[in-house]
């Protein structure tokens, strides 16, 4: 199973740099990107579009194929199949990739990939194959072969340095490249500081109803591999890494219990939302007004960097908020296309973004049990307003996991230094709750 290739395209659908097209006419690649823009541009919204794209044959010999696309940052990232291969090859090629360019570039723009055009050519160059088979793809056995950028590499480059000579020959550390009998793993690390820590980021995903009643929910927690007897056994990269993940489920009922009797098992919750939210909203003719709390209920933590949307429909203008803890603080005022306001002291504010049609509640720190409010009004040009009924609440609690999962040992073999190591745990969460 192969694909055709790769194409970066800017916001503006203009391609940045592509794979090497070995097998295909010169026009291949354009009629990908052509098909993408024209679906775009017929779109009412990106989020509109298909993930996959058919194009038609180019020739009337040839045969039809598709495109899987995705969105990062100000760009997107296009992956043209064809024959019989599962679109989900090509996405799953796709994110590795936007991954392995997160690890050379930090945060990615196309500005970023543009200055660093030589970099991203050789990276194409190295985790495809000329058969469009994934060739290379661990960041640490490709940093061996291209190097990342820096301002060291560009200065050793002016000052006549060929320092890809001098690291891939072997006398850099851990020796060239493939040296190591692991792909992930350089042979012969060593540090003068060695360090290892732990994260445990567990994400909340939920749906709760109007009567603040959970539809589904479920925890995913990024963790290292897991064995048997509750051991996770594993050969660590150089450098940051996510070796696994996996889904926390809430307990059910006894499942004796419910055996023997006809009626339906009753699934219990024991992932507790932390926080509710409750809504009231007036909906009139040319608009409408809303009174949206918040409380924590949490008893020792802080919730933070909490944001609330909500989308307010088509046209919606016209914005006054006031955003609180408990009662009083008003915020109203307008900076380019965006509405926005400070609740006083609080730690609370607002905004209305005029193009997405979307009101972004932020509290930065929730103290527990405390309560939060956002009242106020819009106007809409239509007589029925719409607005979604649906608000999006995400959120962090720093030191703390849904699962209460903790690391009771940690055992190093095969090294005969001692690491410094570390272990925290996170909790974040994205929470659609419907009024």
């Amino acid at each position: 199973m192969a694909i055709d290739g790769l194409i970066l395209v800017d916001n503006t659908g203009r391609p940045i740099i592509q794979s090497g097209f070995r097998s295909t006419s010169a026009g291949y690649p354009l009629l990908h990107v052509d098909a993408v823009n024209n679906a775009l541009a017929k779109a009412a919204r990106p989020g509109d579009v298909d993930p996959v794209i058919y194009v038609s044959a180019y020739d009337i010999g040839d045969a039809p194929s598709a495109c899987c696309h995705v969105q990062c940052a100000d760009m997107r990232f296009l992956c043209p199949i064809s024959g019989n291969v599962d679109p989900l090859f090509g996405f799953a090629f796709l994110q590795t990739f936007i991954d392995i360019l997160r690890e050379y570039f930090g945060t990615l723009s196309a500005a970023t990939l543009r200055e660093n055009f030589d970099v991203v050519y050789q990276l194409l160059e190295e985790v495809l194959d000329s058969g469009g088979h994934p060739l290379t793809t661990s960041p640490n056995a490709l940093r061996d072969i291209v190097l990342p950028p820096s301002l060291l590499n560009k200065l050793l480059s002016v000052a006549g340095a060929n320092i890809n000579t001098t690291i891939n020959s072997g006398s850099g550390l851990g020796g060239g490249p493939f040296s190591s009998p692991i792909p992930w793993r350089k042979a012969g690390l060593k540090y003068t500081s060695n360090e290892i820590y732990f994260d445990m980021v567990e994400e909340l995903k939920a749906i709760v109803n109007r009567n603040g009643v959970p539809l589904s929910s479920s925890v995913l927690e990024r963790l290292n591999r897991w064995a048997r007897g509750k051991t996770f056994s594993f050969v660590p990269p150089d450098g940051k890494f996510i070796l696994a993940e996996y889904r926390y489920s809430p307990n059910t009922s006894n499942s004796t219990s419910a055996a023997a009797s006809s009626a339906p098992p009753i699934v219990r919750d024991n992932i507790p939302i932390p926080f509710v939210v409750k809504t009231s909203f007036d909906l009139q003719d040319y608009g409408g007004s809303f009174d949206i709390t918040l409380t924590s209920r949490l008893n020792a933590r802080n919730l933070e960097n909490i944001v609330i949307e909500l989308n307010l429909g088509e046209a919606a203008s016209g914005i006054k908020c006031i955003a609180a803890r408990g009662t009083g603080g008003l915020g109203r005022g307008g900076v380019n296309a965006m509405d926005i306001g400070i609740g006083g002291n609080t730690g609370a504010s607002w905004a209305f973004d005029s193009k997405k049609r979307v009101l972004r509640w932020e509290i930065s720190n929730a103290p527990p049990s405390s309560s939060w409010n956002l009242r106020g009004s819009f106007t809409t040009p239509s007589i029925a307003p719409r607005p979604s009924h649906a608000l999006q609440v995400r959120f962090e609690i720093q030191s703390y996991t849904f699962s209460s999962l903790k690391v009771d040992q940690l055992k190093i073999t095969g090294e005969t230094y001692k690491p410094y190591n570390g272990v925290r745990g996170r909790s974040i969460g994205n929470v659609e709750w419907r009024w």
